[in-house]
Parts: structure tokens; sequence; C-alpha cells
């Protein structure tokens, strides 16, 4: 019997499907292959195959339809090549972010760059120094007006003595005569004197008037702080330095020139000398390469590129570079010295200004130095040690200026001034004499010689060289200071052309206008000779001393010599004739002295008005004059100070003063106020002495700032 088949089974075994074989030759189930059910393995191989192979035949079109610059790409990348490797990397990242300086190698490279394009290669390259000689300022820009030398102080800077070890006078302890002031960079009103310290160390400038002839290079400038920090920073390096602060207060400065025609002093060329047209025309860049350094000039102007462009960071690098290199090139030593200069002036160091000191001294000192960098360097020496307030260095510099070049007057000049800023007038007078033999048309000297002859008080001797030096024309003499003391000595003549000088004053910028001829302004502040006490502001101080005059008139009785009828006599040479004198309570915002001891009360009274005993650009003081006195006309040093005269001892007439054209009198118990940068005069022609108490206040529109910042006078 046939065995019994297994329907169910069989049934079963004919349903399952079928593999299928895929194009590719792989078995897939007929079941996924007809469901397609989703992505297998080897199907996102097959796509990425796929993807793969368009890759390549998009790479090979590209390629061979040239459808991208590759170079210029390339080319864009390289400006970012800092390192000068060639290729853009992490590195040149860390370079353009300012985490990693640039190789001076590239800096130079640069430098050659630009100036092979800005250079023809058709012209050759000129045998001088592409510097012009003309930066090396004259000594006369760090001159000031009239006020007299400020007494050593303290806490001087001495002068290096490395520097001049060999000279007389740097074995003196006193090396230094006056010091400089901070000039700051957002004040370019700044005018009368730029050459300042960079660290702000207050003067203490003498308290007498302008009127006395004294040189002086502590001038007027911006502000500096009285506190005992010292910022750091006139100055004229080359250029002023930036403000520390975000307030910049009121510059002092004196008036702008008016728009009105001022006559030229020196109207054609016909009018000039024919050897100073010579003089002129001979005038030529100075050589300062020697002939070794004219084979590296193309190395030496790519550092000096730098230097001018305001890199002085880099600039010191790459001129440091050079002296390595060449360590005997007095040229690239004087640029380092020059780079070194204008990098204490963006870092505010005097420190970093004495290396560039000492850098200029060794570039003069190197054998094949060209006599005209010898000349350029050991000029920005001087300048800068006077600068520093270093007065006696620099006149060693200078005195050895002119002993390599003893032909030339324009250092002998120089030489004068050194010797005026350090009190030698004597010297002074000696180097002028012997400008005036060999040069007797030179300006320059004749208003410095002039100047002289006025502090001698041999007023008719100084006029015709100080008239005759202005109306030179020449650098150096139009100054405010000279047209200041032409017109004083005529009015003590007695010649009325003294107001045409102080009108040509005036229209050239130096005095705010005839009348008002102090040096020291504020601009802006409100200009008038009398005052009331309403005007000013300061009623109660007024009422103060109105109400207590007898007490302070019986103190300074107690302390007037007995004999005499005197105090300490007056010292600035105002008097034509007769006795006056002075005792000062405070001066340039301190107590004088034990002076406060003999005269308690009216010291007491003062203590609580700081406009007054604060006020650095005045005094307290008695002032006591005998009958036949006269007291030329003379103007104050400053606008920045209003003065009061409380009437002590007053005769019934013969007493006056004039303040411009108004002329008013003394009362007992009253006070004037009157703004004594306007021209004034005093009579005393009684049968008694006058007895009058002097109060200057700050001028009321002063800001507070300002009345902190302002140097004492």
């Amino acid at each position: 019997m046939a065995p019994r088949k297994n329907f169910r089974n069989q049934a079963k075994k004919e349903v399952r499907p079928a593999a299928v074989v895929n194009k590719n030759g792989v078995k897939v189930e007929a079941s996924v292959a007809a469901s397609g059910g989703g992505f297998s393995g080897t199907k996102i191989f097959t796509w990425f195959m796929v993807l793969a192979l368009l890759g390549v035949w998009s790479s090979v079109a590209v390629v061979w339809f040239d459808l991208v610059d590759y170079d210029n790409v390339i080319g864009k990348l390289s400006a970012y090549d800092a390192d000068g490797d060639g290729d853009f990397d992490v590195e040149d990242a860390k370079v353009l972010l300012g985490l990693k300086e640039r190789p001076v190698s590239v800096l130079l490279r640069e430098a050659k760059e630009e100036s092979a394009v800005k250079e023809p290669d058709a012209v050759p390259p000129p045998d001088d120094d592409d510097v012009d000689g003309s930066q090396n300022t004259d000594v006369e820009s760090e001159i000031q007006a009239a006020v007299p030398l400020p007494p050593i102080s303290d806490d001087f800077i001495p002068d290096d003595s490395r520097d001049e070890a060999t000279h007389p006078y740097e074995d003196e302890n006193n090396a230094i005569d006056t010091k400089g002031e901070l000039v700051e960079k957002a004040q370019p009103q700044q005018t009368l004197e730029e050459s300042k310290q960079y660290n702000n160390q207050p003067g203490s400038p003498e308290t007498k008037e302008t009127v006395q002839v004294r040189y002086n290079a502590e001038a007027e400038s911006v502000p500096e702080p009285e506190a005992d920090v010292e910022p750091e920073v006139e100055p004229e390096v080359e250029s002023v330095p930036e403000p520390e602060a975000d307030v910049e207060p009121e510059v002092e400065s004196v008036p702008e020139l008016e728009a009105e025609f001022v006559p030229k002093l020196k109207e054609n060329a016909e009018d000039q000398p024919k050897d100073k047209l010579k003089e002129k025309a001979k005038k030529k860049k100075p050589k300062l390469l020697n002939k070794f350094e004219k084979t590296i000039k193309t190395e030496i102007d790519a550092a000096e590129k730098l230097r001018k462009k305001g890199k002085v960071e880099e600039a010191v690098r790459a001129f440091e570079t050079l002296v390595l290199q060449y360590p005997q090139s007095p040229r690239c030593r004087y640029g380092k010295a020059l780079a070194e200069d204008g990098l204490a002036e963006k870092m505010l160091s005097n420190d970093m200004l004495q290396k560039a000191i000492g850098t200029y001294k060794e570039a003069s000192e190197l054998p094949n130095a060209t006599p005209d960098l010898i000349k350029a360097t050991l000029k920005k020496r001087a300048e800068r040690q006077q600068f520093l307030g270093r007065m006696r260095g620099a006149l060693a510099t200078l005195e050895k200026l002119v002993q390599i070049f003893p032909e030339d007057m324009a250092l002998k000049n120089d030489l004068g001034v050194a010797h005026l800023l350090i009190g030698d007038n004597n010297s002074a007078k000696r180097v002028y004499e012997e400008v005036l033999a060999t040069a007797p048309s030179d300006g320059f000297a004749k208003v410095h010689y002039g100047f002289i002859l006025k502090s001698e008080n041999k007023i008719a001797e100084s006029i015709p060289f100080l008239r005759d030096g202005l109306e030179s024309g020449d650098p150096g003499t139009d100054d405010g200071r000279f047209y200041f003391h032409l017109g004083d000595a005529l009015q003590r003549m007695g010649d009325d052309s003294a107001y045409k000088w102080y009108e040509r004053g005036h229209q050239r910028g130096h005095f705010a206008s005839v009348w008002q001829r102090s040096l020291y302004n504020v601009d802006g502040l409100k200009a008038q000779p009398w005052w009331t006490p309403k005007d000013t502001g300061y009623m109660d101080l007024v009422k103060t001393l109105e109400r207590n005059w007898r007490i302070i008139r019986d103190e300074a009785q107690s302390v007037m010599d007995k004999t005499t009828g005197l105090f300490v006599p007056e010292e600035e040479n105002l008097r034509e004739k007769g006795e006056w004198g002075q005792f000062t309570l405070w001066q340039q915002g301190k107590k004088a002295g034990e002076s406060c001891r003999s005269v308690p009360k009216t010291c007491g009274l003062l203590e609580r008005y700081p406009e007054a005993t604060g006020c650095k650009r005045g005094q307290i003081k008695f002032s006591v004059m005998q009958p036949g006195t006269h007291v030329w006309p003379h103007t104050g040093p400053t606008n920045c100070r209003l003065r009061m005269h409380l009437g002590l001892v007053i005769p019934k007439t013969g007493c006056k003063i004039r303040c411009t054209n108004d002329t008013r009198a003394w009362e007992e118990g009253k006070v004037l106020i009157f703004d004594d940068s306007f021209e004034h005069e005093v009579w005393q022609d009684a049968d008694s002495y006058r007895l009058i108490f002097i109060v200057d206040v700050w001028h009321p529109e002063l800001t507070q700032y300002q009345r902190q910042t302002l140097s004492p006078i």
C-alpha cells in the first residue's frame, strides 16, 4: 500500500517564495524584493559608491574645464601670511590676533618693497639720507616767558653722570635748574613752551612778577597735577602726548592771532642782507650717511619708514637689528636713538628718554660719523636734556658742539640760551658779543643781548638791540618777551612808541590786547580791568576784610620796621624812585615761612577762604609805600587771578592807582579789585606812608580742576 502523502507539509513548502537574484548577483528573498522593505547595509554601500563616483567625475570636470582659479585663491590667502613662511597657518593667525609679534625680517622686507614701489628704478638713490634735518628743533623753542627761574626742588632727577663725566658741571650736586611739566596731546592750544618732562613734578618758581628780567625755561603749559603720584607722559618730543583723562581742562595759551593785517618785518629780498640770502641759497639737506652706509641705505630707509609711520616699537627693533649687524654705523645708531625718543613719548617714560639721550651720545662718538650727523645728533641730545630739565648737561653738550663747529653762529646762539637758562647772564652776554662781532646783523643775538642789557638796568642801551632784533624777523625773535621788554624800556624812557610795539605784539598773537599783556593765560576768561565784589562772587571774603580792617592794620604796623617804616624792600625793579616794601604771608598757595606767627589774627581770618590762600598764582601780603614813590606801568604774569587791595593807612591826598586809562584812589577799610594782567601804574605823592593789604584770588571763571592743576607762579 502506497504511503500516504502529507499534504499539509507540502502546502507549506509550496508557499515559501523563491529567492530572487538582483543585478549585482546578490540573492535576496523574494518577499523582501517585492515589498522593497527598507535600506539594507548593501544598499547604503551602493549609494555611497554612486556618490563617490559623482565626486570623482565632478573633480575631473573642475580641473578639465578650469572652473576655479586656484592661483587667485592661494594669492588671497598669502595676504595673511604674517610670519613670512609662505603659507597661512596657526602661527599666522596668532600674529594677526596680536598673540605674537611679527619678525623684524618681515617688517624690513615689507618696508623695502614699499620703497621699491615708491622709488622708480630709473631714479638713482640720493647720496643724502632721507631724514630731513629740520626735525632737530632749535633750542630756542625750549625757552619761555620772562619768569624767574624756580629754585631747585629736593625731588629732582639728577643728570646721568655717565653722559658728561668729563665736564666740570657734572661734578656739582645741583645739576638741574628747572623742571618740565606734562604736555597733553588733546590740548593743542598749548603755546608758550613745549619743553617739559614726562613726569609731572611741579616746580616752585619765585613769586616775582614777569617785569623782572630773567630768562627761564619754566613756562605755561597744560595744567599739571599737584599730587605726589606722577602720571607718565610735551611734548615736544616731536609731537604732543595723549591725554589720560576723558575730561579735557581748558588749556592755557596766548591769544590767537587776529585776522587783521600784520605788516611783515621784512617785505622783500632787497631788505635782507646779502649774506643771509647767500646762506639761504646754500642751505642743503644734511648728509647723514658715510660712504659705507650708502651701501645699506635701503635697510636704513626701511627701518626709518617704520619710525616715520609711528610704528616706534617695530622701528626700535629694526634699528637694534641693524646696530647688531653694523655696530660701527653712526646712522644706524642715530636712527635707534630717534626711535627710542619716539617710544619714550608713546610710553610717557623718562627712563626711555634717558636711554635715547645716551644713544645719541654713542652715535656722535662713533668713527666715520659725518659732520652733519654729529651736529644733528648732539643738537637733538641737548634738546632732550633740556626737556628733562638737565640744563647743565645740555650746556655741556652745546659747548662740545661749539668746539667742533666754531664757525656756526646758530650753535653759539643756542649756547647763549643755555647759559641764560641756568641764570648765567654774564657768560651768555660774552657769547652774544662774540656772535655780534662776527655777524653784526644776527637778529637772534640782538634780541637776547638787548634782553640781557635790560636785566642790568641799562634801559637806553637795550632799546636798539631789542628793536633791531625784532625788525630783523629772524627765527627766534618773534617772541612775546621781546615785545614786552622793548615796550617797557621805551615807556621808562618816556617814548610813546612803546604802544606801537605792544600793538604789534598783540597783532602777532603774543598779548590779549594792548593793555592786557600777561603771558601765562587761560583762554576765554572774562577780561576787564576793574571788578566789583559782586562780579567776583567773593562777597563773603570782601565783607570779612572790610569788617576786620583795623585788626589787620594793627598787625601790619606791628611788623613794620619802626625806624624806616618799611617791610622787606620790593625787588622786582618796578620803581622809578622812592621806597616800597612788602611783607608776604602766602605765595603760590602756601604759607611763606613763619610770617603768620607775627600776624596770627590776620592769617586766621583768611584760613577759610581757599580762593585766596589756595591761589597758586598769587600772593597775600602787606605793602607799604613811602612818599615820593612812583611805580612804572607794568602788568602781572597771568590772567588767572584778580587782585584785591584793602586800604589800611591811606593819606588824604596824593595816592592813586591807574589800571588801563581809569585812575582810582584807595580808601581805608574799603577793597579795590582789579585784574593786574592789565597795565597799571602807582603814584605816592603824599606826605606820609601808604599801607595796604593785597589779597590775590583765583579768577572766578576758573574751574575747580583748573585751580588744582594750574602750575604755580
